[in-house]
């Protein structure tokens, strides 16, 4: 089913994003996560590509296999990273040949050891080029990014968001954002995104947290601001890995009721092919506890 269609019912629309693991054993635990999390029935899952493109065949691999044997809906991220437009051409086409219907269009970040991005020879530099691409040679539903912070590489936000209507206006149906820990963060871009004329459903990221050093190092990368109140917090617990957790936990479901409750059409669960904190959330969620 086409992700943009799941907005029109009238309940949230929750999903869980994994990443392809380096390993055979990783693959295998992270089929274990992806049954427990299932149990939620979540309206899609989607799979990242690795840093540079580097995990473009188990991306694919594991997009259509959670399809055909699991039966949830599937949203296989897409980089210009390192392709050409034939060898997306083919890609895509391998993906839909398979039942994948929704695809997340992202430029990507460079490739390990470089700083700035630069397309391939045939390729393309930006997503809005991408997502043009896709609609013109395929009939799937195309999702994009988008930066309530801003994007890292990008220091004015009305550029950022003047990007991210091009990408809408290029074919994007709806847009998952970088995950934040203000609420106040999604509702203000939001409203700052209207203003500009996009339209199509916007869904927040959430990341619970479970490791002190990790969110540190993840936020700094992406630019996102972890606010002084959860930083104070997280210090007082960081070497009690089930206080951190149960924070982490604390946080995010005060975040999404709050999102919810405020008009945000679901939730978008960073898991880091973790089912614990995402299934007690979204459960707490789906329940109205």
């Amino acid at each position: 089913m086409r992700i943009a269609e799941l907005f029109k019912r009238n309940e949230p629309v929750f999903s869980f994003e994994f990443f392809p693991p380096k390993t055979e054993e990783g693959v295998e635990k992270l089929y274990d996560t992806i049954g427990l999390l299932a149990e939620l029935e979540p309206a899609f899952v989607s799979i990242t590509y690795g840093a540079g493109g580097t995990t473009r065949r188990l991306t694919m691999e594991l997009a259509t296999r959670i399809k055909e044997q699991t039966g949830l809906e599937v949203m296989a991220h897409l980089t210009c990273v390192n392709q050409s437009r034939d060898e997306l051409e083919a890609t895509i086409g391998h993906m839909v040949d398979h039942g994948i219907e929704n695809v997340l269009a992202l430029r990507g970040d460079p490739p390990k050891g470089s700083t700035e991005f630069v397309a391939v020879e045939g390729g393309f530099s930006n997503a809005n080029h991408l997502i043009e691409f896709i609609r013109e040679k395929f009939d799937v539903c195309i999702g994009a990014a988008c930066y309530p912070e801003g994007h890292v590489e990008n220091p004015s936000k009305e550029d950022d968001l003047n990007r991210l209507k091009s990408k809408v206006d290029a074919g994007a149906e709806f847009l998952v954002s970088q995950l934040f820990f203000e609420s106040s963060l999604y509702s203000e871009f939001a409203a700052r995104a209207r203003a500009v004329g996009i339209s199509v459903p916007i869904m927040p990221g959430l990341m619970p947290v479970t490791n002190v050093h990790q969110v540190q190092k993840f936020s700094a990368t992406i630019g996102a601001a972890i606010p002084e109140r959860l930083l104070q917090r997280l210090e007082r617990y960081k070497s009690d890995d089930q206080a951190i957790t149960a924070l982490g936990i604390e946080w995010s479901l005060e975040q999404a009721r709050d999102l919810l409750k405020n008009g945000a059409p679901g939730v978008h669960f960073y898991t880091l092919n973790r089912s614990l904190s995402t299934r007690v959330v979204c459960r707490a969620l789906q329940t109205g506890l």
